[in-house]
């Protein structure tokens, strides 16, 4: 039985089952992309440009029937994931619009040579292991700038998105992208560390668990591959003393529970000052209790199933360890009984260090907030944790919430917003939580020849 399979969340039945990759089928797919390569590099960058856009607007074009599948999937909540699929338009355009500037060449200074100047070229061969919370977000951030560079793309999703890699697979194809320079697997986690170490791959791009990262991070660093890798996070969300605890509160709430809590850099540290903690917990499960839990496609939903029910027990079961442990339990934390794979948001205070709740991640909709009694104690409790992908400080003093927020050890530091994701802007982060960078100038200059051409004459 194929491991690809689209196991509804909502409902626990089975929709679709898809065939996984042969091994012999393996050989065949490296070689299809590799010989590709010199065939889509060679295609201007203008050209590839223009089919990027076209995949914009098909992503646009086709919004409805893709958050339609996503919700199916992986039970995102319909009007978030509309907002996925514009994203990911959103990511597709940028790269279209500004590719063909960014692979320019860049002249230095001469010293001493006619001339000295920088090529930015693509490498060969990619692989991009993605992971199911943001199917087409988190394809678009690896796909858009190296198709743009002229590298070729072997993607392999989820296990229970295939239906969804298959549509965006088609959508490139439709767009003009040669087969063979996007050609999506259903390919086992074993088949993937073979593609690895292939010596026509170049490198490889995952977002997913720690335990993914180090076993890809592992086999790319044995067969000399770059690797970019965005792993877990468990992000602090810093309240100032003077920060507006009803707003603050209100869109922390939104922000933790936006999809259903699975995502890696959702604020799931709350710290607020001890001063004002009551009110925060308070506001906190207010909004955790009224949210309201159910199907993904009713337009009133707010809060959809976990993914699996694996992944629900999972969260239940962290939530439960955490109590054992001696925190405070404020609200939910408990299945919701029938088909498909909900639990009741909950909000935890009390945790302390020692407990697992203190420094794992909980990829679901759960709170953990903590008090602290400085602006000093905030920050050294934020950075205590191994991750370090994204973090946020909210208060009226700007100037002081900038110098709080640049001793936060992490890739992306937000005042007053969290989680911001936008074409242009850095993404990725430091520590446990990965390295390398996506998105805007810094995501095309990862899987790329950095190539110096200096020119000197021979004067007689």
């Amino acid at each position: 039985m194929s491991s690809y399979v689209t196991l509804n969340p909502t409902t626990g039945k089975t929709e679709q089952e898809f065939a996984q990759l042969d091994d012999a089928a393996v050989t065949r797919v490296l070689s299809r992309s590799d010989a590709e390569f010199a065939r889509w590099r060679a295609t201007p960058a203008s050209e590839r440009a223009r089919l990027l856009i076209r995949v914009a607007d098909a992503y646009d074009a086709r919004r409805e029937e893709l958050a339609k599948l996503i919700s199916t999937e992986m039970g995102k909540p319909m009007q978030e994931a509309v907002g996925e699929v514009e994203l990911a338009a959103a990511i597709y355009r940028w790269y279209g619009e500004h590719g063909p500037d960014l692979l320019e060449r860049e002249v230095l200074d001469p010293q001493g040579s006619e001339e000295s100047l920088v090529q930015t070229g693509p490498i060969g061969s990619l692989i991009g292991v993605m992971p199911w919370n943001y199917p087409y977000y988190q394809v678009a951030r690896f796909v858009a700038p190296n198709l743009m560079v002229g590298n070729t793309i072997i993607l392999k999703h989820a296990a229970i998105c295939a239906a969804s890699s298959e549509v965006m697979a088609e959508i490139v194809h439709t767009a003009g992208v040669r087969e063979d320079a996007y050609i999506n697997v259903f390919a086992s986690n074993d088949q993937v560390a073979d593609m690895i170490a292939d010596h026509r791959v170049r490198g490889v791009s995952l977002t997913g668990s720690e335990r993914a990262g180090a076993s890809v991070a592992e086999t790319a660093g044995r067969h000399l591959k770059k690797a970019v890798l965005e792993l877990g996070g468990s992000d602090p969300l810093i309240v100032l003393d003077d920060g507006d605890i009803e707003r603050t509160a209100t869109i922390a709430a939104q922000a933790r529970l936006s999809n259903t809590g699975q995502a890696c850099n959702s604020p799931k540290r709350m710290i607020v000052d001890n001063g004002k903690i009551d009110d925060f917990v308070s506001i906190i499960t207010d909004a955790f209790e009224s949210a309201k839990v159910g199907d993904p496609t009713d337009p009133g939903t707010q809060v959809g199933p976990l993914s699996s029910i694996t992944a629900r027990d999972t969260v239940v079961e962290q939530v439960r360890r955490a109590v054992e442990q001696g925190a405070t339990l404020h609200t939910g934390g408990a299945a919701v009984e029938g088909d498909g794979a909900f639990m009741r948001p909950a909000v935890l205070t009390g945790v302390t260090k020692g407990m697992d709740a203190y420094s794992e991640e909980i990829f679901g909709p759960v709170a953990v907030i903590h008090g602290v009694d400085s602006s000093d104690e905030a920050v050294a409790l934020a950075n205590d944790v191994g991750f370090g992908l994204s973090g946020s400080v909210w208060g009226s003093d700007i100037e002081r919430a900038q110098e709080i927020a640049d001793r936060l050890e992490v890739g992306m530091a937000y005042i007053n917003e969290h989680g911001t994701t936008l074409p242009g802007l850095p993404f990725g982060g430091v520590k446990r939580s990965g390295f390398g960078r996506e998105l805007g100038r810094w995501g095309m200059g990862e899987f790329v020849n950095t190539r110096l051409r200096r020119t000197s004459t021979t004067k007689k």
